[in-house]
């Protein structure tokens, strides 16, 4: 029994350490992707654009959908995860809108 018993705990550690790397790998990718986001942000703000383009949030969620299902991850967890980086992501665009005077708060309101 205490084969068994150290297989699993060196199973465990193996997986552990899987999800360590994953975990790493996911906050690098976080940031690559907000400093894209944080680059579109400046380009919307110094051309006026609006902070948010709901016809593209609508796209990414129902692509990220398909991209979840055929992964097998839950869609609904997954559209969730978009949208609470969209919403950080807009955040950002905003603060940014208002660093160059176009935002809600800048003069050309």
């Amino acid at each position: 029994m205490s084969g068994d018993i150290n297989a699993a705990k060196e199973k465990l550690l193996e997986l552990r350490a899987s999800i360590d790397n994953i975990d790493a790998a996911l906050v690098h990718m976080l940031a690559e992707r907000f400093r894209c986001t944080k680059a579109v942000g400046h380009l919307k703000a110094t051309n006026d654009l609006p902070p948010a383009d709901l016809e593209r949030e609508a796209r990414q969620i129902a692509r990220l959908r398909r991209l979840a299902e055929e992964a097998h991850l839950d869609p609904d967890f997954a559209e969730k995860f978009l949208n609470f980086i969209i919403r950080e992501v807009i955040r950002h665009h905003e603060a940014i809108a208002v660093e160059h005077g176009t935002g809600p708060e800048g003069p050309s309101s």
